[in-house]
Protein backbone atom coordinates (compact mmCIF):
# COMPACT_ATOMS: atom_id res chain seq x y z
CA UNK A 1 0.00 0.00 0.00
CA UNK A 2 1.33 3.42 -0.98
CA UNK A 3 2.37 5.74 1.78
CA UNK A 4 0.48 9.03 1.77
CA UNK A 5 2.25 12.36 1.63
CA UNK A 6 1.16 15.76 2.92
CA UNK A 7 3.18 18.26 0.90
CA UNK A 8 3.65 21.78 2.28
CA UNK A 9 5.01 25.03 0.86
CA UNK A 10 8.19 26.58 2.23
CA UNK A 11 8.86 30.21 1.49
CA UNK A 12 12.15 29.88 3.35
CA UNK A 13 14.06 27.71 5.83
CA UNK A 14 11.91 28.84 8.76
CA UNK A 15 8.66 27.98 6.95
CA UNK A 16 10.09 24.63 5.91
CA UNK A 17 11.01 23.64 9.44
CA UNK A 18 7.63 24.84 10.68
CA UNK A 19 5.90 22.65 8.11
CA UNK A 20 7.92 19.59 9.14
CA UNK A 21 7.26 20.22 12.84
CA UNK A 22 3.53 20.57 12.21
CA UNK A 23 3.27 17.29 10.35
CA UNK A 24 4.27 17.68 6.70
CA UNK A 25 5.68 14.57 5.05
CA UNK A 26 7.43 16.72 2.45
CA UNK A 27 8.01 20.35 1.57
CA UNK A 28 8.63 22.15 -1.70
CA UNK A 29 10.88 25.18 -1.80
CA UNK A 30 12.25 27.56 -4.41
CA UNK A 31 15.87 27.47 -5.55
CA UNK A 32 17.89 30.68 -5.98
CA UNK A 33 16.75 30.88 -9.62
CA UNK A 34 14.33 29.32 -12.08
CA UNK A 35 11.41 28.79 -9.68
CA UNK A 36 7.83 29.67 -10.64
CA UNK A 37 7.76 32.22 -7.79
CA UNK A 38 10.67 34.54 -8.52
CA UNK A 39 10.14 36.28 -5.17
CA UNK A 40 10.53 33.02 -3.22
CA UNK A 41 14.09 31.91 -4.01
CA UNK A 42 16.41 30.48 -1.36
CA UNK A 43 20.18 29.94 -1.04
CA UNK A 44 21.37 26.39 -1.67
CA UNK A 45 22.86 26.42 1.84
CA UNK A 46 19.41 26.95 3.37
CA UNK A 47 17.94 24.19 1.21
CA UNK A 48 20.72 21.86 2.40
CA UNK A 49 19.93 22.73 6.03
CA UNK A 50 16.23 22.08 5.44
CA UNK A 51 17.00 18.72 3.82
CA UNK A 52 19.11 17.65 6.78
CA UNK A 53 16.33 18.63 9.18
CA UNK A 54 13.57 16.95 7.16
CA UNK A 55 15.52 13.72 6.75
CA UNK A 56 15.52 13.13 10.50
CA UNK A 57 11.87 12.26 10.05
CA UNK A 58 12.24 10.64 6.63
CA UNK A 59 10.43 13.67 5.24
CA UNK A 60 11.43 14.88 1.79
CA UNK A 61 12.43 18.19 0.21
CA UNK A 62 11.51 18.97 -3.39
CA UNK A 63 12.92 22.01 -5.16
CA UNK A 64 11.18 24.04 -7.84
CA UNK A 65 13.06 24.60 -11.09
CA UNK A 66 9.79 25.07 -12.90
CA UNK A 67 10.16 27.98 -15.27
CA UNK A 68 10.65 28.06 -19.01
CA UNK A 69 14.31 28.49 -19.82
CA UNK A 70 16.11 30.39 -22.56
CA UNK A 71 19.00 28.75 -24.36
CA UNK A 72 21.52 30.76 -22.37
CA UNK A 73 19.98 29.59 -19.08
CA UNK A 74 20.00 25.83 -19.62
CA UNK A 75 23.62 25.31 -18.54
CA UNK A 76 23.06 27.34 -15.36
CA UNK A 77 19.91 25.39 -14.53
CA UNK A 78 21.76 22.09 -14.94
CA UNK A 79 24.61 23.28 -12.71
CA UNK A 80 22.06 24.33 -10.10
CA UNK A 81 20.39 20.91 -10.31
CA UNK A 82 23.70 19.26 -9.47
CA UNK A 83 24.28 21.68 -6.59
CA UNK A 84 20.87 20.76 -5.21
CA UNK A 85 21.68 17.07 -5.59
CA UNK A 86 24.84 17.60 -3.53
CA UNK A 87 22.71 19.51 -0.99
CA UNK A 88 20.66 16.36 -0.42
CA UNK A 89 17.29 17.25 -1.94
CA UNK A 90 14.84 14.50 -2.85
CA UNK A 91 13.44 15.65 -6.17
CA UNK A 92 13.19 18.43 -8.73
CA UNK A 93 9.95 20.01 -9.94
CA UNK A 94 10.41 21.10 -13.54
CA UNK A 95 8.36 22.63 -16.34
CA UNK A 96 10.86 22.84 -19.20
CA UNK A 97 11.36 19.46 -20.93
CA UNK A 98 14.55 20.82 -22.44
CA UNK A 99 16.22 19.79 -19.19
CA UNK A 100 15.56 16.15 -20.11
CA UNK A 101 18.00 16.56 -23.00
CA UNK A 102 20.77 17.41 -20.53
CA UNK A 103 22.88 15.45 -18.08
CA UNK A 104 20.85 15.84 -14.92
CA UNK A 105 21.67 14.33 -11.51
CA UNK A 106 19.96 11.03 -10.60
CA UNK A 107 17.06 12.71 -8.83
CA UNK A 108 13.36 11.97 -9.21
CA UNK A 109 11.75 14.43 -11.61
CA UNK A 110 8.31 15.84 -10.88
CA UNK A 111 6.27 17.31 -13.72
CA UNK A 112 5.06 20.74 -12.64
CA UNK A 113 1.37 21.49 -13.04
CA UNK A 114 2.60 24.13 -15.52
CA UNK A 115 3.25 21.26 -17.95
CA UNK A 116 -0.55 21.25 -18.34
CA UNK A 117 -1.11 17.80 -16.84
CA UNK A 118 -4.82 17.57 -17.55
CA UNK A 119 -5.39 14.48 -19.70
CA UNK A 120 -4.62 10.76 -19.35
CA UNK A 121 -2.60 10.88 -22.57
CA UNK A 122 -0.30 13.66 -21.38
CA UNK A 123 0.34 12.05 -17.99
CA UNK A 124 0.91 8.63 -19.58
CA UNK A 125 3.55 10.28 -21.77
CA UNK A 126 5.24 11.76 -18.71
CA UNK A 127 5.31 8.31 -17.16
CA UNK A 128 6.79 6.84 -20.35
CA UNK A 129 9.68 9.33 -20.50
CA UNK A 130 10.65 8.74 -16.89
CA UNK A 131 8.94 11.27 -14.65
CA UNK A 132 8.39 9.94 -11.14
CA UNK A 133 5.40 12.15 -10.41
CA UNK A 134 2.92 14.46 -12.11
CA UNK A 135 1.26 17.40 -10.41
CA UNK A 136 -2.25 17.33 -11.81
CA UNK A 137 -4.19 20.32 -13.08
CA UNK A 138 -6.40 21.82 -10.38
CA UNK A 139 -9.40 21.76 -12.72
CA UNK A 140 -9.76 17.98 -12.81
CA UNK A 141 -12.80 16.29 -11.34
CA UNK A 142 -12.61 12.95 -9.55
CA UNK A 143 -13.48 10.88 -12.60
CA UNK A 144 -10.75 12.65 -14.59
CA UNK A 145 -8.24 11.85 -11.84
CA UNK A 146 -9.30 8.20 -11.96
CA UNK A 147 -8.88 8.17 -15.73
CA UNK A 148 -5.34 9.54 -15.40
CA UNK A 149 -4.50 6.90 -12.79
CA UNK A 150 -5.83 4.12 -15.04
CA UNK A 151 -3.78 5.37 -17.99
CA UNK A 152 -0.58 5.88 -15.97
CA UNK A 153 -0.72 3.59 -12.94
CA UNK A 154 3.01 3.73 -12.12
CA UNK A 155 3.48 7.48 -11.90
CA UNK A 156 2.72 9.19 -8.58
CA UNK A 157 -0.14 11.68 -8.66
CA UNK A 158 0.06 14.93 -6.72
CA UNK A 159 -3.02 17.10 -6.29
CA UNK A 160 -3.60 20.55 -4.80
CA UNK A 161 -5.97 20.42 -1.83
CA UNK A 162 -5.69 23.91 -0.35
CA UNK A 163 -4.81 27.49 -1.24
CA UNK A 164 -5.04 30.00 -4.05
CA UNK A 165 -6.34 28.92 -7.45
CA UNK A 166 -5.06 29.99 -10.84
CA UNK A 167 -8.13 30.81 -12.91
CA UNK A 168 -6.41 29.57 -16.07
CA UNK A 169 -4.96 26.15 -16.76
CA UNK A 170 -1.43 26.38 -15.33
CA UNK A 171 1.21 26.85 -17.99
CA UNK A 172 -1.41 28.15 -20.44
CA UNK A 173 -1.76 31.64 -18.99
CA UNK A 174 -0.09 34.42 -20.97
CA UNK A 175 -2.22 37.31 -19.74
CA UNK A 176 0.45 38.81 -17.50
CA UNK A 177 3.01 38.56 -20.29
CA UNK A 178 0.63 40.04 -22.87
CA UNK A 179 -0.37 43.00 -20.70
CA UNK A 180 2.95 43.87 -19.09
CA UNK A 181 5.74 41.59 -20.26
CA UNK A 182 5.85 39.61 -17.00
CA UNK A 183 5.54 35.92 -17.77
CA UNK A 184 3.97 33.53 -15.30
CA UNK A 185 5.85 30.74 -17.09
CA UNK A 186 9.03 32.59 -16.12
CA UNK A 187 8.04 33.08 -12.48
CA UNK A 188 7.01 36.73 -12.81
CA UNK A 189 3.20 36.70 -12.89
CA UNK A 190 1.69 40.11 -12.07
CA UNK A 191 -1.72 38.53 -11.34
CA UNK A 192 -3.86 40.60 -13.71
CA UNK A 193 -6.61 38.02 -13.07
CA UNK A 194 -7.14 39.68 -9.68
CA UNK A 195 -7.81 43.13 -11.23
CA UNK A 196 -11.25 44.69 -11.74
CA UNK A 197 -12.86 44.44 -15.17
CA UNK A 198 -15.99 45.67 -16.87
CA UNK A 199 -17.92 43.07 -18.85
CA UNK A 200 -19.45 44.33 -22.10
CA UNK A 201 -21.70 42.68 -24.68
CA UNK A 202 -21.44 42.74 -28.48
CA UNK A 203 -22.68 46.29 -28.91
CA UNK A 204 -20.49 47.66 -26.14
CA UNK A 205 -23.13 47.94 -23.41
CA UNK A 206 -21.68 47.38 -19.95
CA UNK A 207 -23.19 44.39 -18.21
CA UNK A 208 -21.06 44.37 -15.05
CA UNK A 209 -18.83 47.26 -14.03
CA UNK A 210 -15.58 47.24 -12.08
CA UNK A 211 -15.80 43.73 -10.65
CA UNK A 212 -13.00 41.20 -10.16
CA UNK A 213 -14.51 38.88 -12.73
CA UNK A 214 -11.48 36.59 -13.14
CA UNK A 215 -10.67 36.33 -9.44
CA UNK A 216 -11.42 32.99 -7.80
CA UNK A 217 -11.99 31.78 -4.28
CA UNK A 218 -9.41 29.59 -2.57
CA UNK A 219 -9.35 25.81 -2.66
CA UNK A 220 -10.28 23.72 0.38
CA UNK A 221 -10.64 19.96 -0.08
CA UNK A 222 -10.64 19.06 3.61
CA UNK A 223 -13.69 16.85 3.13
CA UNK A 224 -12.42 15.13 -0.01
CA UNK A 225 -9.15 13.48 0.98
CA UNK A 226 -10.61 9.97 1.08
CA UNK A 227 -12.18 10.41 -2.36
CA UNK A 228 -8.88 11.62 -3.80
CA UNK A 229 -7.07 8.66 -2.25
CA UNK A 230 -9.57 6.33 -3.86
CA UNK A 231 -8.99 8.06 -7.21
CA UNK A 232 -5.23 7.41 -7.06
CA UNK A 233 -3.75 10.54 -5.47
CA UNK A 234 -0.89 9.88 -3.03
CA UNK A 235 0.43 13.40 -2.44
CA UNK A 236 -1.82 16.16 -1.07
CA UNK A 237 -0.38 19.58 -1.83
CA UNK A 238 -0.94 22.87 -0.02
CA UNK A 239 -0.38 25.98 -2.14
CA UNK A 240 1.48 28.97 -0.73
CA UNK A 241 5.21 29.48 -1.28
CA UNK A 242 4.68 33.20 -0.70
CA UNK A 243 2.79 32.69 2.56
CA UNK A 244 4.30 33.16 6.03
CA UNK A 245 5.05 30.61 8.74
CA UNK A 246 1.74 31.25 10.55
CA UNK A 247 -0.24 30.27 7.46
CA UNK A 248 1.95 27.23 6.91
CA UNK A 249 1.64 26.06 10.53
CA UNK A 250 -2.14 26.42 10.55
CA UNK A 251 -2.89 24.70 7.24
CA UNK A 252 -0.35 21.91 7.69
CA UNK A 253 -1.53 21.11 11.23
CA UNK A 254 -5.12 21.01 9.96
CA UNK A 255 -4.49 18.56 7.12
CA UNK A 256 -2.04 16.48 9.15
CA UNK A 257 -4.71 15.94 11.80
CA UNK A 258 -7.22 14.91 9.12
CA UNK A 259 -4.82 12.35 7.65
CA UNK A 260 -3.87 10.98 11.05
CA UNK A 261 -7.51 10.53 11.99
CA UNK A 262 -8.14 8.64 8.74
CA UNK A 263 -5.64 5.94 9.67
CA UNK A 264 -3.60 6.11 6.45
CA UNK A 265 0.08 5.18 6.51
CA UNK A 266 2.07 8.41 6.35
CA UNK A 267 5.18 8.79 4.21
CA UNK A 268 7.35 10.10 7.05
CA UNK A 269 7.99 9.30 10.70
CA UNK A 270 6.95 10.81 13.99
CA UNK A 271 3.86 12.38 15.43
CA UNK A 272 3.41 16.16 15.54
CA UNK A 273 2.00 18.27 18.33
CA UNK A 274 1.32 21.75 16.94
CA UNK A 275 0.56 23.40 20.29
CA UNK A 276 -2.59 25.14 19.00
CA UNK A 277 -5.94 24.17 17.50
CA UNK A 278 -5.76 24.68 13.73
CA UNK A 279 -8.52 26.43 11.83
CA UNK A 280 -7.92 27.14 8.12
CA UNK A 281 -10.72 29.72 8.09
CA UNK A 282 -8.51 31.90 10.31
CA UNK A 283 -5.75 32.14 7.69
CA UNK A 284 -5.83 34.16 4.48
CA UNK A 285 -8.55 33.03 2.12
CA UNK A 286 -11.00 34.55 -0.34
CA UNK A 287 -13.75 32.18 0.68
CA UNK A 288 -13.47 28.48 -0.01
CA UNK A 289 -14.41 26.30 -2.95
CA UNK A 290 -13.93 22.69 -4.04
CA UNK A 291 -13.31 24.04 -7.56
CA UNK A 292 -14.48 21.43 -10.11
CA UNK A 293 -13.67 18.30 -8.13
CA UNK A 294 -17.35 17.30 -8.11
CA UNK A 295 -18.18 18.93 -11.42
CA UNK A 296 -19.73 22.34 -11.84
CA UNK A 297 -21.55 23.34 -8.71
CA UNK A 298 -21.55 26.59 -6.81
CA UNK A 299 -19.75 29.58 -8.36
CA UNK A 300 -15.97 29.52 -8.05
CA UNK A 301 -15.40 33.26 -8.42
CA UNK A 302 -14.59 35.91 -5.82
CA UNK A 303 -15.89 38.88 -7.76
CA UNK A 304 -16.32 41.40 -4.96
CA UNK A 305 -12.66 41.51 -3.97
CA UNK A 306 -9.42 39.56 -4.47
CA UNK A 307 -8.56 40.20 -0.84
CA UNK A 308 -9.41 38.12 2.20
CA UNK A 309 -12.62 39.13 3.94
CA UNK A 310 -12.43 36.47 6.66
CA UNK A 311 -15.37 35.35 8.78
CA UNK A 312 -18.65 37.23 9.14
CA UNK A 313 -18.98 38.34 12.77
CA UNK A 314 -21.99 40.62 12.87
CA UNK A 315 -23.94 43.53 11.51
CA UNK A 316 -23.77 47.21 12.49
CA UNK A 317 -26.77 48.11 14.65
CA UNK A 318 -25.85 51.76 15.19
CA UNK A 319 -22.96 54.19 14.71
CA UNK A 320 -21.56 56.50 17.41
CA UNK A 321 -18.67 58.57 16.06
CA UNK A 322 -15.69 56.24 15.69
CA UNK A 323 -17.47 53.32 17.34
CA UNK A 324 -20.19 50.97 16.19
CA UNK A 325 -22.60 48.65 17.96
CA UNK A 326 -22.67 45.15 16.47
CA UNK A 327 -25.49 42.65 16.43
CA UNK A 328 -24.44 39.01 16.72
CA UNK A 329 -20.75 39.81 17.07
CA UNK A 330 -18.43 36.97 18.02
CA UNK A 331 -15.58 37.20 20.49
CA UNK A 332 -13.99 40.20 18.85
CA UNK A 333 -10.97 41.77 20.62
CA UNK A 334 -8.71 44.82 20.41
CA UNK A 335 -6.10 44.34 17.71
CA UNK A 336 -8.41 42.37 15.44
CA UNK A 337 -8.76 43.42 11.83
CA UNK A 338 -12.25 43.93 10.43
CA UNK A 339 -13.58 44.84 7.00
CA UNK A 340 -16.81 45.62 5.20
CA UNK A 341 -18.14 46.70 1.82
CA UNK A 342 -19.18 50.34 1.57
CA UNK A 343 -22.14 51.68 -0.36
CA UNK A 344 -20.16 51.61 -3.61
CA UNK A 345 -19.16 47.98 -3.13
CA UNK A 346 -15.55 48.80 -2.23
CA UNK A 347 -13.84 46.82 0.50
CA UNK A 348 -12.92 48.91 3.54
CA UNK A 349 -10.98 47.87 6.60
CA UNK A 350 -10.01 48.97 10.08
CA UNK A 351 -8.29 47.80 13.22
CA UNK A 352 -10.27 47.34 16.43
CA UNK A 353 -8.97 49.76 19.06
CA UNK A 354 -11.26 48.80 21.92
CA UNK A 355 -14.33 46.72 22.77
CA UNK A 356 -16.83 47.86 25.40
CA UNK A 357 -19.72 45.46 25.67
CA UNK A 358 -21.32 45.32 22.26
CA UNK A 359 -19.63 48.53 21.13
CA UNK A 360 -16.50 48.32 18.99
CA UNK A 361 -14.15 51.31 18.60
CA UNK A 362 -12.54 51.29 15.16
CA UNK A 363 -9.41 52.96 13.88
CA UNK A 364 -11.10 54.30 10.76
CA UNK A 365 -11.95 57.86 9.69
CA UNK A 366 -14.90 56.59 7.61
CA UNK A 367 -16.52 53.71 9.41
CA UNK A 368 -19.33 51.44 8.27
CA UNK A 369 -22.93 52.59 8.08
CA UNK A 370 -25.77 51.06 10.06
CA UNK A 371 -26.87 47.73 8.64
CA UNK A 372 -23.43 46.92 7.17
CA UNK A 373 -22.18 43.34 7.49
CA UNK A 374 -18.83 43.19 9.32
CA UNK A 375 -16.15 40.55 8.71
CA UNK A 376 -13.06 39.75 10.75
CA UNK A 377 -10.04 39.13 8.53
CA UNK A 378 -7.44 39.14 11.31
CA UNK A 379 -8.02 37.28 14.57
CA UNK A 380 -5.25 38.67 16.75
CA UNK A 381 -5.58 36.12 19.53
CA UNK A 382 -5.58 33.19 17.14
CA UNK A 383 -2.52 34.48 15.28
CA UNK A 384 -0.72 35.07 18.57
CA UNK A 385 -1.55 31.55 19.72
CA UNK A 386 -0.01 30.10 16.55
CA UNK A 387 3.08 32.29 16.80
CA UNK A 388 3.53 31.49 20.47
CA UNK A 389 3.16 27.75 19.94
CA UNK A 390 6.22 25.55 19.88
CA UNK A 391 5.27 22.75 17.50
CA UNK A 392 7.14 19.53 18.16
CA UNK A 393 7.57 16.32 16.27
CA UNK A 394 8.82 13.18 17.94
CA UNK A 395 9.64 9.68 16.73
CA UNK A 396 8.56 7.04 19.23
CA UNK A 397 11.34 4.84 20.63
CA UNK A 398 10.96 1.66 22.66
CA UNK A 399 13.90 0.98 24.99
CA UNK A 400 14.83 -2.50 26.14
CA UNK A 401 17.26 -2.88 29.04
CA UNK A 402 19.28 -6.07 29.43
CA UNK A 403 21.92 -6.98 31.99
CA UNK A 404 24.79 -5.55 29.96
CA UNK A 405 23.24 -3.37 27.23
CA UNK A 406 20.42 -1.04 26.19
CA UNK A 407 18.55 -1.43 22.88
CA UNK A 408 16.40 1.19 21.15
CA UNK A 409 13.87 0.46 18.42
CA UNK A 410 11.94 3.22 16.65
CA UNK A 411 8.47 3.17 15.12
CA UNK A 412 9.94 2.18 11.73
CA UNK A 413 11.59 -0.94 13.15
CA UNK A 414 15.13 0.47 13.14
CA UNK A 415 17.03 -1.04 16.08
CA UNK A 416 20.36 -0.19 17.71
CA UNK A 417 22.02 -1.05 20.99
CA UNK A 418 24.97 -0.04 23.18
CA UNK A 419 26.86 -1.88 25.86
CA UNK A 420 26.64 -0.93 29.54
CA UNK A 421 30.24 -1.22 30.77
CA UNK A 422 30.51 -1.61 34.52
CA UNK A 423 26.86 -2.55 35.03
CA UNK A 424 26.23 -4.68 38.09
CA UNK A 425 23.10 -6.49 39.30
CA UNK A 426 21.17 -3.97 41.40
CA UNK A 427 21.04 -4.52 45.11
CA UNK A 428 17.85 -2.43 45.21
CA UNK A 429 15.93 -3.61 42.12
CA UNK A 430 12.92 -1.31 42.46
CA UNK A 431 15.04 1.82 42.88
CA UNK A 432 17.29 0.80 39.99
CA UNK A 433 14.30 0.16 37.71
CA UNK A 434 12.78 3.53 38.59
CA UNK A 435 16.08 5.27 37.87
CA UNK A 436 16.37 3.52 34.49
CA UNK A 437 12.84 4.49 33.45
CA UNK A 438 13.26 8.09 34.60
CA UNK A 439 16.57 8.66 32.80
CA UNK A 440 15.62 6.93 29.55
CA UNK A 441 12.46 9.05 29.35
CA UNK A 442 14.59 12.21 29.19
CA UNK A 443 15.04 12.41 25.44
CA UNK A 444 15.29 16.19 25.78
CA UNK A 445 15.36 18.33 22.66
CA UNK A 446 16.00 15.41 20.29
CA UNK A 447 13.63 14.19 17.61
CA UNK A 448 12.91 11.10 19.72
CA UNK A 449 10.34 10.42 22.44
CA UNK A 450 10.38 7.52 24.84
CA UNK A 451 7.40 5.32 24.01
CA UNK A 452 8.20 2.55 26.48
CA UNK A 453 10.92 1.04 28.64
CA UNK A 454 11.11 -2.72 29.07
CA UNK A 455 13.52 -4.19 31.62
CA UNK A 456 14.25 -7.67 30.33
CA UNK A 457 16.47 -8.99 33.11
CA UNK A 458 16.13 -9.77 36.79
CA UNK A 459 17.43 -8.03 38.72
CA UNK A 460 17.89 -4.90 36.62
CA UNK A 461 21.41 -3.53 36.19
CA UNK A 462 22.65 -0.74 38.41
CA UNK A 463 24.37 2.24 36.84
CA UNK A 464 24.98 5.77 38.09
CA UNK A 465 22.69 8.43 36.64
CA UNK A 466 25.54 9.91 34.58
CA UNK A 467 26.22 6.50 33.01
CA UNK A 468 22.55 5.98 32.19
CA UNK A 469 22.36 9.40 30.56
CA UNK A 470 25.48 8.69 28.52
CA UNK A 471 24.05 5.33 27.40
CA UNK A 472 20.79 6.98 26.36
CA UNK A 473 22.65 9.60 24.32
CA UNK A 474 24.85 6.97 22.69
CA UNK A 475 22.04 4.62 21.72
CA UNK A 476 19.98 7.50 20.27
CA UNK A 477 23.02 8.78 18.33
CA UNK A 478 23.44 5.31 16.87
CA UNK A 479 19.72 5.17 16.11
CA UNK A 480 19.92 8.52 14.30
CA UNK A 481 22.78 7.24 12.14
CA UNK A 482 20.97 3.95 11.48
CA UNK A 483 17.84 5.83 10.45
CA UNK A 484 19.81 7.91 7.96
CA UNK A 485 21.34 4.77 6.50
CA UNK A 486 17.90 3.15 6.22
CA UNK A 487 16.06 6.25 4.99
CA UNK A 488 13.98 5.42 1.92
CA UNK A 489 15.49 7.01 -1.16
CA UNK A 490 13.63 7.22 -4.42
CA UNK A 491 15.60 6.38 -7.55
CA UNK A 492 15.73 8.99 -10.27
CA UNK A 493 17.21 9.74 -13.63
CA UNK A 494 15.82 9.82 -17.15
CA UNK A 495 16.63 7.24 -19.81
CA UNK A 496 16.04 8.90 -23.21
CA UNK A 497 13.53 7.12 -25.43
CA UNK A 498 11.23 7.87 -28.34
CA UNK A 499 7.81 7.38 -26.73
CA UNK A 500 5.33 9.30 -28.90
CA UNK A 501 3.96 12.60 -27.63
CA UNK A 502 0.13 12.79 -27.88
CA UNK A 503 0.36 15.50 -30.57
CA UNK A 504 2.45 15.99 -33.69
CA UNK A 505 2.11 19.78 -33.67
CA UNK A 506 2.72 22.35 -30.93
CA UNK A 507 1.58 25.96 -31.07
CA UNK A 508 3.07 28.72 -28.95
CA UNK A 509 1.00 27.23 -26.10
CA UNK A 510 3.38 24.27 -26.12
CA UNK A 511 5.86 26.56 -24.34
CA UNK A 512 8.96 25.62 -26.35
CA UNK A 513 11.43 28.38 -25.55
CA UNK A 514 14.83 26.75 -26.19
CA UNK A 515 16.48 24.41 -28.70
CA UNK A 516 16.75 21.64 -26.09
CA UNK A 517 12.98 21.56 -25.63
CA UNK A 518 12.56 21.57 -29.40
CA UNK A 519 14.93 18.61 -29.70
CA UNK A 520 13.03 16.76 -26.97
CA UNK A 521 9.69 17.10 -28.70
CA UNK A 522 11.07 16.24 -32.13
CA UNK A 523 12.60 13.06 -30.70
CA UNK A 524 9.10 12.19 -29.45
CA UNK A 525 7.44 12.68 -32.81
CA UNK A 526 6.37 16.33 -32.87
CA UNK A 527 6.83 17.69 -36.40
CA UNK A 528 5.66 21.30 -36.33
CA UNK A 529 6.72 23.49 -33.39
CA UNK A 530 5.91 27.16 -32.93
CA UNK A 531 8.15 29.05 -30.45
CA UNK A 532 6.75 29.99 -27.06
CA UNK A 533 5.11 33.38 -26.55
CA UNK A 534 8.09 34.40 -24.41
CA UNK A 535 10.27 34.26 -27.53
CA UNK A 536 8.76 37.65 -28.37
CA UNK A 537 5.53 36.80 -30.17
CA UNK A 538 2.98 39.53 -30.74
CA UNK A 539 0.00 38.22 -28.78
CA UNK A 540 -2.59 40.62 -30.14
CA UNK A 541 -5.46 38.59 -31.50
CA UNK A 542 -4.16 35.42 -29.86
CA UNK A 543 -5.49 33.28 -27.06
CA UNK A 544 -3.83 34.12 -23.75
CA UNK A 545 -5.96 32.07 -21.33
CA UNK A 546 -7.88 28.78 -21.40
CA UNK A 547 -9.97 27.86 -18.38
CA UNK A 548 -12.75 25.66 -17.09
CA UNK A 549 -13.88 28.70 -15.14
CA UNK A 550 -16.67 30.25 -17.19
CA UNK A 551 -18.29 33.65 -16.73
CA UNK A 552 -21.51 32.52 -18.37
CA UNK A 553 -21.86 29.86 -15.71
CA UNK A 554 -20.71 32.21 -12.93
CA UNK A 555 -23.30 34.83 -13.89
CA UNK A 556 -26.19 32.38 -14.40
CA UNK A 557 -26.25 32.48 -18.23
CA UNK A 558 -25.28 28.88 -19.00
CA UNK A 559 -28.20 26.96 -20.57
CA UNK A 560 -26.53 23.60 -19.85
CA UNK A 561 -26.92 24.29 -16.15
CA UNK A 562 -30.35 25.86 -16.14
CA UNK A 563 -29.23 29.44 -16.61
CA UNK A 564 -31.31 32.21 -18.11
CA UNK A 565 -30.75 33.52 -21.62
CA UNK A 566 -27.50 35.46 -21.72
CA UNK A 567 -26.58 38.70 -23.47
CA UNK A 568 -25.58 38.96 -27.11
CA UNK A 569 -22.12 37.60 -27.81
CA UNK A 570 -19.25 38.14 -28.28
CA UNK A 571 -18.54 39.32 -24.76
CA UNK A 572 -15.41 41.15 -23.67
CA UNK A 573 -13.62 42.34 -20.55
CA UNK A 574 -12.25 45.88 -20.39
CA UNK A 575 -9.60 46.71 -17.78
CA UNK A 576 -8.93 50.07 -16.11
CA UNK A 577 -6.46 51.02 -18.87
CA UNK A 578 -9.03 50.36 -21.58
CA UNK A 579 -7.44 47.14 -22.83
CA UNK A 580 -9.88 44.67 -24.31
CA UNK A 581 -10.00 40.92 -23.69
CA UNK A 582 -12.47 39.06 -25.88
CA UNK A 583 -14.19 35.98 -24.50
CA UNK A 584 -14.90 32.82 -26.44
CA UNK A 585 -16.97 29.94 -25.12
CA UNK A 586 -16.29 26.37 -26.14
CA UNK A 587 -19.42 24.79 -24.72
CA UNK A 588 -18.59 21.35 -26.12
CA UNK A 589 -15.42 21.26 -24.01
CA UNK A 590 -17.04 23.38 -21.27
CA UNK A 591 -14.19 25.92 -21.40
CA UNK A 592 -13.75 29.66 -21.73
CA UNK A 593 -10.96 31.30 -23.71
CA UNK A 594 -9.57 34.82 -23.42
CA UNK A 595 -8.23 36.58 -26.52
CA UNK A 596 -5.95 39.59 -26.17
CA UNK A 597 -7.62 42.05 -28.54
CA UNK A 598 -5.45 45.11 -27.92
Amino acid sequence: MARIELLAPARDLECGKTAINCGADAVYIGAPRFGARAAAGNPVEDIAALSTYAHRYWARVYVTLNTLLRDDEIAGAVRLAWELYEAGVDGLIIQDPGLLECRLPPLPLIASTQMHNHTPERVAFLEAVGFTRAILARELDLEAVRAVHRAAPRIELEFFVHGALCVCYSGQCLLSYALGGRSGNRGECAQPCRKPYTLVEAEGRALVRGRHLLSTRDLNLSDDLAALLDAGVTSFKIEGRLKDATYVANTVAHYSALLDSSGVKRASSGRSTPGFTPDPAKSFNRGFTTCFLHGRGEPVGSHATPKATGEQIGRVASVHGDSVSLQGAGAIAPGDGVCWFDGDGRLRGARVNAVRGGTVVLEAPEGPAAGTVIYRNHDRRFVESVRAARPSRRIGVAFTVLADRIAAEDEDGIRTEVQLPGAQPAEKPEAAAESIRRQLAKTGGTEFACASVAIACTPPPFLPVAALNAARRDVLDKLRSAREAARPRQPGGIVPNSAPFPKTELSYLGNVLNRYAEAFYRRHGVVNIEPAAESGLDLRGRKVMTMRYCLKHELGWCPRFGGKKGPQEPLALIDAEGRRLELRFDCRRCEMEVIYAR
